[in-house]
């Protein structure tokens, strides 16, 4: 974000103070802040505050007379590279949809050509609420990006949608919009992640050591090489990466259910989840009590995600499994590849402590015809390799 300049709105709201740290994220990235305040905003937070911030004097009246002299809000719209209002008020967003110019920022709004982004925060029954619906999908129509809210607990007390981003999230959808095209711009990728778990009975599961870390960071790898990802995540307890769509699951088969109706418009399958391989043939449906000294559970196959999704005549023009291995890991990896008709696998060692729960990890990544290892390196790093990678491959066949 080196030099970029983002002239940050900031509405009225509790979420105001978070607008503080913003930006000095984003200062901390590279850019340049212009901040633009509402009357209402001047209410939770004094101006003062983000100039000492920004290093920039904060911006509040349309009838500036000084500032207005030399037409400052058309000055304004053509300085911003991006323009990002964070908090975004119900008032400020039906004003937007309006196309109202009753003040400084919805006339830079109005005004400017960079992309627009809105960081909505309220009460959750004001977010649900109808014409708030109405509006957020007039402005998405429009092509304005709305980043957000979140649920979660609020300044009233209630629970519920309506949280504005962190501002470490709000800096990762600026940084994605203010990027050059990335290698899988206009591409869709849908991506497993995590384990499975298959029930024994309403309290225990049979289940693996899989964390999800590695397919979270290739899901945000991939969002940052311009994809439009969906993330089909097992139980793990990792926040979603920005701009990733999230569909949670538990068992293989709710797994497959997830993913099938999402094949259609995708063009690269990533399978990195750790998909249990038998389930319990007969769960209890109560708890199995301790009065036996054994206990023999009879189990069966689960749904072959990857292989399903391979072997569909809808298929996607490229698919891409993981090999979790703790022997012949290369050997296990080619043999998986051509059973499962994939286009491509990322084979590592697993157990004794490696690649489960670690924040690193190496890949052996194989095709027909080709090899390339990519070395022990930080899961996000080597994520990032690995996208890159399969992008390469992905174009090199034409697709």
């Amino acid at each position: 974000m080196h030099g970029k300049h983002i002239l940050l709105g900031v509405t009225g709201g509790i979420a105001a103070y978070k607008s503080a740290d913003l930006v000095r994220r984003l200062r901390e990235r590279g850019a340049e802040v212009q901040v633009v305040m509402t009357r209402g905003a001047c209410e939770f937070i004094t101006p003062m505050t983000f100039q000492a911030l920004s290093g920039r004097p904060v911006r509040t009246d349309l009838w500036d007379a000084a500032a207005e002299a030399a037409m400052g809000h058309i000055e304004l719209a053509r300085w911003a590279d991006l323009v990002l209002v964070a908090p975004a008020s119900a008032d400020f967003l039906a004003r937007l949809a309006g196309g109202r110019a009753d003040d400084l920022l919805t006339t830079t709004c109005l005004a400017t050509t960079a992309p627009l982004a809105v960081a909505p925060a309220m009460n959750h029954q004001m977010w649900l609420n109808a014409a708030t619906q109405a509006n957020v999908a007039l402005l998405k129509a429009r092509g304005v990006h709305i980043f957000g809210p979140e649920s979660g607990e609020q300044a009233c007390g209630e629970n519920g949608p309506g949280r504005m981003l962190s501002p470490l999230q709000l800096v990762a959808l600026a940084d994605d919009e203010l990027r050059p095209a990335g290698v899988l711009a206009g591409r869709r990728v849908l991506i497993t992640a995590g384990p499975t778990r298959e029930p024994i009975d309403p309290v225990r599961f049979i289940s693996n050591c899989s964390s999800g870390k590695m397919g979270f960071a290739v899901a945000q790898a991939a969002r940052a090489a311009g994809a439009e990802v969906v993330l089909v995540s097992g139980p793990v307890s990792l926040p979603t990466p920005p701009g990733v769509e999230r569909v949670n699951v538990e068992s293989a088969a709710e797994m497959l259910e997830a993913v099938l109706p999402r094949l259609s418009g995708t063009d690269i399958f990533i399978s990195t989840a750790a998909v249990a391989d038998y389930r319990p043939a007969h769960p209890a449906d109560r708890k199995i009590k301790k009065t036996d000294d054994s206990l023999s559970l009879e189990m069966t196959r689960t749904a072959d995600v990857i292989a399903t999704v391979a072997a569909r005549p809808d298929r996607p023009a490229f698919v891409v499994g993981f090999a979790a291995e703790t022997n012949d890991v290369e050997q296990n990896a080619l043999r998986k590849l051509e059973r499962k008709n994939l286009d491509m696998i990322a084979a590592n060692e697993v157990g004794h402590n490696k690649v489960f729960n670690c924040p690193d990890n190496e890949l052996t990544v194989l095709w027909r015809g080709g090899r390339q290892l990519l070395p022990q390196a930080p899961k996000t790093q080597l994520a990032h390799d690995l996208v890159a990678l399969i992008a390469a491959r992905f174009a090199a066949r034409g697709a």
